[in-house]
């Protein structure tokens, strides 16, 4: 028997298909005003995707990144909830889709899915894209203003990703408050920015506030021990480049890192990584150090040695963003 296409490679072959019929040209082009547009401020009631060209062009260079962040986060959360599976998802400012379809990659089978997008060519790209996808065959695409005043129908999972940048202060309180009345389980998704990571912070605040307890990336539910403006928290996920990255951005590397911070809170019985590398582990010679978020709140270098034996080789293939120690360890 054939072993089934992973939904991420699904989802490249797909973009590849879009943008066949676009001159490479207009499409790197598009992308440039849009990254440029992203960076500047935009008001809720003006969708920076404006038609099919815009959206193809963004979709091709994004959505994989996209895709592979919050498949990162849906993966702390799942470690932190076994034997969990969402019976619902509801995606707020979804665009063309990028978090439902990590969703599919992270839980098998299917579930009422729900895309709310303000842009109207976004959530018609999502829906041809997602028929690749069986797992969102049934999926609703509907057009909605995203801020104070959403109403949002009650969802086992939200997520939210890269859309709190594009709000105003008082639309991300709103939104995020409506997000903690419907859901059971929230996953935030913003830039691996210090903008980003504050977003996410005051995210979090609110959700502990509403009562959910965090599940990932932290180890507690306590006050961020990082400093204000001191640094920020943030993680990595690998990104295949397409040769429209390659154009945009120039260089040949086959890959790229997109930073990104992230929460994920719930109203369910979790169980928290007892600690959280923070940092790119750093490896010398007989030893790794570990910039660890630990479960008293506080952040720790530890250093494991050779001497630590099959810590040691753990160490060594542990990632940016893994929980500590893993499970084989313990």
């Amino acid at each position: 028997m054939t072993a089934p296409v992973p939904p991420a490679e699904v989802l490249r072959r797909s973009l590849a298909e879009m943008l066949d019929g676009l001159p490479p040209s207009q499409a790197a082009g598009a992308v440039e005003r849009l990254i440029a547009a992203y960076r500047g401020d935009t008001p809720t009631h003006a969708p920076i995707l404006r038609d099919r060209a815009d959206v193809a062009a963004y979709a091709a260079y994004r959505m994989p990144a996209t895709f592979e962040a919050v498949r990162s986060a849906l993966g702390a959360f799942a470690d932190a909830v076994p034997g969990w599976v969402p019976g619902s998802h509801v995606d707020i400012g979804g665009g063309t889709g990028a978090a439902t379809w990590a969703v599919t990659d992270t839980w098998a089978g299917t579930r009422p899915v729900t895309v709310l997008d303000w842009a109207e060519p976004a959530l018609a790209l999502g829906r041809e894209l997602a028929a690749a996808n069986p797992a969102l065959a049934g999926a609703r695409w509907q057009r909605a203003r995203i801020g104070s005043g959403l109403d949002l129908e009650p969802a086992d999972l939200l997520t939210v990703s890269y859309v709190l940048n594009e709000l105003t202060e008082s639309d991300r309180t709103a939104l995020v408050d409506a997000a903690a009345a419907a859901a059971r389980s929230v996953v935030i998704v913003e830039a691996g920015t210090p903008a980003g990571y504050a977003r996410v912070i005051e995210a979090r605040d609110r959700l502990i506030r509403a009562g959910f307890k965090i599940a990932a990336p932290c180890p507690h539910s306590a006050a961020c021990p990082i400093a204000p403006g001191t640094d920020w928290c943030h993680f990595s996920a690998r990104v295949p480049r397409s040769s429209l990255h390659r154009r945009v951005k120039g260089g040949s590397l086959a890959y790229e890192d997109e930073k990104f911070s992230y929460v994920a809170a719930t109203r369910l019985p979790a169980e928290p990584a007892s600690a959280r590398v923070v940092r790119r582990p750093q490896i010398r010679k007989g030893q790794v150090l570990l910039d660890l978020c630990e479960a008293d709140e506080e952040l720790r270098r530890t250093t494991i040695t050779k001497r630590h034996g099959d810590l040691y080789k753990a160490a060594r293939d542990t990632d940016w963003g893994s929980a500590w120690p893993p499970e084989p360890a313990l």
